[in-house]
């Protein structure tokens, strides 16, 4: 629908989803509900390897939660739908590469949606904030990934001051990737999205159910949970096509033919 906050776009295996709320890319609940049916349907589609997400415009990512729409009555607590703020943060057995595009301000809930991706690139220009400290209120998504991502000492001076830091602080820390100009951030974007989207599907599948399953665990423990083959994704992976294409196009020295099976 041309009048969605959501616009869509694909490219072979690429989907591209951009959120393009004007003014400021703000997400409410209505539009929370839509990107989490886009990226349930991104999740299910098996000729979908990889998802670009980014903002309309070239000044707002997104700002998170739409404050105006909360002073009209959308619920803090509401229903955001499938896969949590934003459709991402909790949308369950993700298991396909998603690259964050930031082209501008990106603070609050957008942050916290930044994160949910695997790969954050930002525009040079890109500014960032946790803020929900000044008016009272929790990032609790940040509270939970941040610390994890960062040295835990600037993840809460960050959380504590809600202090504005610039894209190169956020690569200096480990938040994002890499840094660009904003005349090439989607460049750069399409480029590593059909990276990926020529690797083997399979395997970002295991690797992305490992990584859920290892971030509260000992080490030994899922070590012990892949031996026992307990990880779904890696069974298929075992039993697959790919499998022994991986292996016969190494030993005829030539590009694997991928084909997810």
């Amino acid at each position: 629908m041309t009048d969605s906050p959501i616009k869509t776009h694909r490219e072979g295996a690429i989907l591209l989803v951009t959120l393009d709320r004007p003014k400021a890319n703000a997400i409410d609940l209505a539009t929370s509900k839509i990107m989490g049916d886009v990226f349930a349907d991104f999740r299910d589609d098996p000729e979908l390897r990889v998802a670009i997400i980014t903002g309309g415009g070239d000044k707002f990512f997104c700002p998170g939660w739409d404050l105006k729409a909360a002073a009209d009555g959308d619920a803090v607590d509401g229903d955001y739908g499938v896969g949590g703020f934003g459709g991402l943060q909790e949308l369950r057995e993700l298991n396909k590469p998603v690259i964050a595009a930031v082209n501008g301000i990106c603070c609050g809930g957008g942050l916290e949606f930044a994160l949910s991706a695997d790969i954050i690139l930002a525009a040079d220009h890109a500014q960032f904030a946790l803020p929900e400290i000044r008016s009272g209120t929790i990032a609790d998504a940040a509270s939970v990934k941040l610390p994890k991502r960062i040295p835990y000492h600037i993840a809460m001076e960050l959380l504590l001051t809600g202090r504005w830091f610039d894209a190169n602080e956020a690569a200096g820390w480990g938040i994002v990737n890499h840094v660009h100009t904003s005349d090439e951030l989607m460049e750069k974007a399409w480029e590593m999205a059909r990276l990926l989207a020529s690797g083997p599907p399979l395997v970002y599948a295991a690797i992305k159910e490992v990584v859920r399953d290892a971030e509260d665990a000992k080490f030994q423990d899922v070590m012990n949970r892949i031996t026992k083959r307990q990880f779904g994704t890696i069974d298929r992976l075992y039993a697959s096509e790919d499998q022994l294409e991986g292996a016969r196009a190494f030993a005829e020295k030539r590009d694997p033919v991928w084909k997810g099976k």
